[in-house]
């Protein structure tokens, strides 16, 4: 049962990444007919990514009150009720206020799947699980696009909550295998552990967890680097290194087919190799991608290689770092620190770009890939830090077990 259950989970999360792309390939068509400025469209992404972030920061809380299974269930509702709104939006307006329910949606899904796949799931589904983001991902602009051609893209935003009502409904049905599974993948008689009392506190008790900080700010800066890299690599392909357009678009789409890709892989490797080296063995090799795009004394192809290498080195962070949660910190306490960690990483992919695009704007885009460098050695510091935490928590745990002895 668990294993059906858990293709029911990756059905859920390529619904989570199929409405995540559609903005950017729906907006040239959309704009017009609203009739709004070109740039409203960061207005309608900095609303959707404001709903993520508050709703994945009260995850935690959510959760334990009403199950993973709830939770999924009407986040998904909730996502499928807004794709299903665009279709009849009739102003912008109505695109800002369906905008909200949308990122609330995404971010309570996205913290309650990764907290169950996390505690009850071994390593290597969690990388294919966000592996099958990645289809999602790839899955929404292309059904959109053909909605585009035929001049009707109304319909693709119907069409793809009609997708995401079929999910709705069979997830109603699903609701009581959550606690079912949970026990059997855990080997519990209870599906709810008992909260220790540091859990007890206040909504920001997370932050106060030893550790949390420095995991916080690698998921942070990450997911800052890998937004920095689909946004404006394109432009440094472009403007410094001398390719066309069309080169340009096609080897940044091969950085995200590296972490896709590269998620698949990983999850066999995690087989046999542990997260922690699997994490320090992704930013090395991010690391070498970086120092190629930084040398200008490389002919430009080695930039091409630089992108690959970063989103094969991206591939295993995040996923990785998820399924370290209950193990760092606890399974009583692993929903509200992945409910902050997903709440930062959303941080880091709306903020971080724009300010490093004001910043190119008044410089030069040549500085790409020193922000690039400077981003994986802080995510490198923290990352090692939180290894250091790790290794103390386990010489403790050592020495109190021998004098118990």
């Amino acid at each position: 049962m668990a294993t059906l259950f858990l293709i029911l989970i990756y059905a859920a999360f390529i619904s989570l990444g199929l409405p995540d792309s559609l903005l950017g390939v729906v907006w040239p068509v959309m704009q017009p007919e609203f009739g709004v400025p070109y740039g409203y469209a960061g207005i309608l992404s900095i609303i959707v990514s404001g709903g993520t972030i508050i709703s994945s920061l009260f995850s935690g809380k959510v959760l334990k009150r009403f199950g993973t299974g709830r939770v999924t269930f009407v986040s998904v509702l909730l996502t499928a009720v807004s794709l299903l709104g665009f279709r009849f939006a009739p102003s912008f307006i109505w695109a800002i206020l369906l905008g909200i329910p949308l990122g609330l949606g995404a971010g309570s899904v996205d913290a309650g799947l990764n907290s169950y796949v996390a505690a009850h799931y071994k390593s290597r589904h969690m990388s294919w699980l966000h592996c099958f983001w990645g289809v999602g991902a790839m899955i929404g602009p292309v059904i959109m696009s053909g909605y585009i051609k035929r001049n009707d893209w109304r319909d693709g935003f119907l069409t793809i909550s009609i997708i995401q009502f079929v999910l709705v409904v069979v997830l109603l049905f699903a609701i009581p295998l959550w606690d079912k599974v949970a026990k059997q993948s855990s080997g519990e008689a209870k599906s709810q552990q008992t909260v220790p009392e540091a859990a007890q506190g206040s909504f920001w008790y997370p932050l106060k967890l030893k550790g949390v900080k420095p995991v916080l700010f690698t998921f942070m800066l990450y997911c800052a680097l890998e937004a920095t890299m689909g946004l404006w690599g394109s432009s440094f392909l472009i403007n410094v290194k001398g390719f066309d357009a069309a080169e340009a678009a096609r080897w940044v789409s091969l950085f995200y087919a590296g972490i896709t890709a590269g998620r698949f892989l990983s999850g066999f490797i995690t087989m046999k190799v542990s997260n922690k080296l699997i994490i320090r063995a992704g930013e090395l090799i991010i690391l070498a991608g970086a120092v190629l795009l930084l040398l200008p004394i490389l002919p430009r192809e080695a930039a091409l290689i630089g992108f690959v290498l970063v989103g094969l080195g991206c591939a295993p962070i995040y996923p990785c770092m998820i399924h370290e949660t209950p193990a760092r910190f606890g399974k009583e306490n692993s929903q509200a620190v992945i409910g902050f960690q997903m709440a930062v990483a959303y941080v880091g992919s709306t903020f971080f770009p724009p300010i490093f695009g004001f910043i190119a704007s008044s410089t030069t885009i040549g500085l790409f890939p020193f922000f690039i460098t400077a981003y994986i050695f802080i995510i490198l510091f923290c990352s090692e830090r939180v290894n250091a935490f790790m290794r103390q928590k386990l010489a403790a745990a050592k020495a109190q077990e021998e004098r118990t002895v």
